[in-house]
C-alpha cells in the first residue's frame, strides 16, 4: 500500500482561507458584451479602498505561477478561493466592508460582475486543478439567479461550495438570512452536497462614516454581523431540516461560538410552547417547538469552521466542536495572514494536538467539506509540507497572545507570530 495523506510524515496542508481574483481590466472578458462600455466607465473611476489591490504585490491575487511558488514555500499544498480583488461594478466605498446591491440596476450590473468573477475562478483554478478549489458567489437579493448560478457552478468540477454573504441588520432591501424566502437555496445544497460558506466582511448599511471612530468600530464589528448567522439559522430550523447541510463561518474566529450556544442553550426550553414560560414562551413559536436538538448539538454536526489566524489559546474549540470540524487557514495574501511563514505559525497553534488531529485539521477537513482530492495532494506535500516532527517539536514560550495585530503595513509577505502583541501589551 502506498503512502497516503494520513501517513506521510509531512502534513498535507490546504488553507481554508486564501482569497483570489483577477487583475481589473481581465474581468471583462467575462462580462457579456452588452456591459463593456458600462465597465469601461466604471474601471476608469473605481478608487480601490484595498492596499494589497495598488501596490506591487497585488500580483499575489492572480498570477498563478508565483503564487504557487509562494505557497510551496509556506508548505501549503492546496487552498479553498475567496474572492479578493473587486469584480467589476463594485461600488467605490471609504472602509473594508461589502455591501450588498441597494437597487434593481445595481443589483443587475453587480450580479454580472459576480458571475464573471465565477467565470474567471475556472480558468485559475484550471491551472492548478489538484491545488485550488472555487466558490460559488451569489447575492441572497433573487433566489431564483441564486440557485441557477449554484446549479451552473455544480457542473464546473471546480467549486467546492457557495459563498452566501452575510445580511447585516437594517439592510433596506435583502431580507435576514432566517427568511424563509432562502429555503430553496438550503435545500440545494444539501442536495448537490456543497457547503454554504460565509466570511466576514459585511458592515451595517445604518452606520455613519463621517466619525472619529467610524472605521475603528467597522473593522472590530466586521466579523460580528456575519456570526448572527449561525443562531438565525439555528432558530430558523434550517439544520433541523437539513441535517446534512455544511455551513463553514469563516476568518470570523471561533471563541465567540460558545458564548452564542451558552444563551441559547439556556433559552431554548423555556422558549417552548408545552414550558409554560410566560415571558419567554410568547417568542418562541412553531420554529423553536419543532426543534429536536440543542442549539450545540446543531452547531457540532452542522457546522463547520475556517479558522483564520488560529492560536494555541483557541485549541479548546477542537475539543469542544470535535476535530472533524475545525479547518487551519492561511489567510494569503492578506497582510495579517502567516505567510511566508505558516510552517511556523502552524506549529505555534498545533505543536501540543496530536497527530491525527493535525491531519484533519490541516487537511482531512477541508478535503471533505470542500471536495479536494487528498490522494493527489499528497505527493505535494511529501516535497513542500512541513514535516511531522518538527510541527510538533516544542516550540517554547513566544511571548505571544494575540492571533493577528493589522500591522507590518504595507504587506511585503509576513508573519503574523511576529507581528503579535507581546504578554505586557494592552491587546492581551
Amino acid at each position: 500500500m502506498g503512502a497516503t495523506w494520513d501517513t506521510i510524515d509531512r502534513y498535507v496542508v490546504i488553507s481554508a482561507d486564501t482569497h483570489a481574483g483577477a487583475d481589473l481590466y481581465d474581468y471583462k472578458q467575462y462580462l457579456p458584451s452588452r456591459y463593456h462600455d458600462d465597465f469601461d466607465r466604471w474601471a476608469a473611476a473605481y478608487v480601490s479602498p484595498f492596499d494589497d489591490l495598488i501596490i506591487a504585490t497585488a500580483k499575489r491575487n492572480w498570477d498563478s505561477e508565483f503564487r504557487l511558488s509562494e505557497m510551496d514555500a509556506d508548505g501549503v499544498s492546496g487552498e479553498i478561493l475567496f474572492p479578493n480583488t473587486v469584480p467589476p461594478f463594485f461600488p467605490t466605498t471609504p472602509n473594508i466592508t461589502i455591501s450588498l446591491p441597494g437597487t434593481e440596476q445595481e443589483f443587475e450590473q453587480r450580479w454580472a460582475g459576480i458571475q464573471a468573477h465565477n467565470r474567471w475562478q475556472i480558468d485559475f483554478c484550471s491551472l492548478a486543478p489538484q491545488r485550488r478549489r472555487g466558490l460559488i458567489q451569489i447575492f441572497p437579493n433573487d433566489v431564483d439567479l441564486a440557485l441557477k448560478e449554484i446549479r451552473w457552478g455544480m457542473e464546473q468540477g471546480c467549486f467546492g461550495g457557495v459563498l452566501v454573504p452575510a445580511v447585516s441588520p437594517g439592510d433596506p432591501v435583502v431580507e435576514p438570512l432566517f427568511h424563509t424566502r432562502y429555503e430553496p437555496i438550503w435545500a440545494l445544497c444539501q442536495e448537490l452536497d456543497l457547503s454554504v460558506v460565509q466570511h466576514s466582511g459585511a458592515g451595517s448599511p445604518l452606520m455613519p462614516m463621517d466619525q472619529p471612530a467610524s472605521n475603528a468600530v467597522l473593522i472590530t464589528e466586521m466579523a460580528s454581523w456575519a456570526q448572527r448567522t449561525v443562531p438565525h439559522l439555528i432558530l430558523a430550523g434550517v439544520f433541523e431540516r437539513y441535517p446534512r447541510l455544511r455551513f463553514v463561518p469563516t476568518e470570523q474566529g471561533t471563541t465567540w461560538v460558545r458564548g452564542q450556544l451558552m444563551q441559547l442553550d439556556a433559552m431554548l426550553p423555556t422558549m417552548r410552547s408545552a414550558a409554560g414560560n410566560r415571558t419567554y414562551g410568547m417568542f418562541g413559536g412553531s420554529s423553536v417547538d419543532e426543534l429536536t436538538l440543542s442549539a450545540t448539538e446543531y452547531v457540532q454536526r452542522n457546522c463547520y469552521f475556517g479558522a483564520s489566524a488560529f492560536s494555541p489559546y483557541e485549541a479548546s474549540m477542537i475539543d469542544f466542536m470535535g476535530d472533524d470540524h475545525i479547518m487551519w487557514g492561511s489567510d494569503y495574501p492578506h497582510e495579517e495572514g502567516t505567510t511566508p511563514d505558516s510552517k511556523t505559525a502552524i506549529r505555534w497553534a498545533l505543536q501540543d494536538q496530536p497527530v491525527a488531529t493535525t491531519r484533519k485539521v490541516l487537511a482531512g477537513n477541508a478535503g471533505r467539506v470542500y471536495g479536494f482530492d487528498l490522494a493527489a495532494l499528497t505527493p505535494i506535500a511529501e516535497k513542500i509540507g512541513p514535516s511531522v516532527k518538527e510541527t510538533h517539536t516544542p516550540l517554547g514560550d513566544t511571548g505571544y497572545r494575540a492571533p493577528m495585530a493589522f500591522a507590518g503595513r504595507p504587506f511585503e509577505g509576513g508573519l503574523a507570530l511576529k507581528r503579535l502583541a507581546p504578554v505586557d501589551s494592552r491587546l492581551n
